[in-house]
């Protein structure tokens, strides 16, 4: 039975229940109902969110990748509904992005899927990225060196090594992201890579490792020992 939420008890209702119990004890329905505000005339704002979220299989990564218009879908969600859904769940992604910021020295492949993940990990098409280190091996810039398609992108191997001379970087590490969620390196991904280090050895500036990133998971070159 539909009951709105302004007739729940004062300690049930989302907003109020925030206010004196704090954020952690928010469902996620609960914390994106507080985003959208009221519901349709015969669900909740909460109950909505649940439909929502039950879509995603209650997934917040997948329910960042839905777009406006496959929002507006669901009764109760107008466009002002779900662009702030949109910009709030933008916002939760480069607040990560910015976490990552102190995890700027490397010492395992783990430490460059915490820094690439959130910015390359969810797109639905390829991008090609360095991480430039300084000799302690910091991280010193992070550069897309390319975008493509679903299937791949092209790698100029000049503007790799260009950025690598301009911030006096020692070592790089490559990375790119596979949209299909597969972790195996193709025949091209090693053939990049071998070119990108017979490069690096002319010009003293070192390719640490390859590594691809998905949604979930990822693959070191030097890891698999095919670097």
């Amino acid at each position: 039975m539909y009951t709105p939420i302004n007739q729940w008890a004062e300690d049930d209702r989302p907003r109020e229940k925030l206010l004196h119990k704090g954020k952690s004890v928010l469902s996620d329905s609960e914390l994106l109902a507080i985003l959208i505000g009221s519901g349709s005339r015969n669900e909740s704002a909460v109950q909505l969110c649940q439909r929502i979220l039950a879509s995603t299989n209650n997934n917040l990564n997948s329910l960042g990748k839905l777009t406006i218009q496959q929002l507006i879908q669901f009764k109760g969600i107008g466009e002002a509904k779900a662009i702030s859904i949109i910009a709030a769940l933008e916002l939760g992604r480069r607040r990560r992005v910015e976490e990552t910021n102190e995890l700027d020295v490397i010492s395992s492949s783990k430490a460059v899927f915490e820094i690439m993940q959130p910015i390359i990990g969810e797109l639905y098409y390829e991008e090609f990225w360095a991480l430039y280190l300084n000799n302690a091996n910091k991280v010193i810039n992070k550069s897309q060196i390319s975008k493509g398609g679903i299937t791949g992108t092209v790698v100029d191997t000049r503007v790799v090594f260009k950025l690598a001379l301009e911030c006096n970087a020692t070592s790089v590490i490559l990375t790119h992201n596979h949209p299909s969620g597969k972790l195996l390196a193709s025949a091209a991904d090693k053939q990049i890579t071998n070119v990108l280090k017979e490069a690096g050895r002319s010009l003293d500036v070192r390719v640490l490792d390859h590594v691809i990133i998905t949604e979930k998971g990822y693959l070191s070159f030097v890891d698999e020992g095919i670097f």
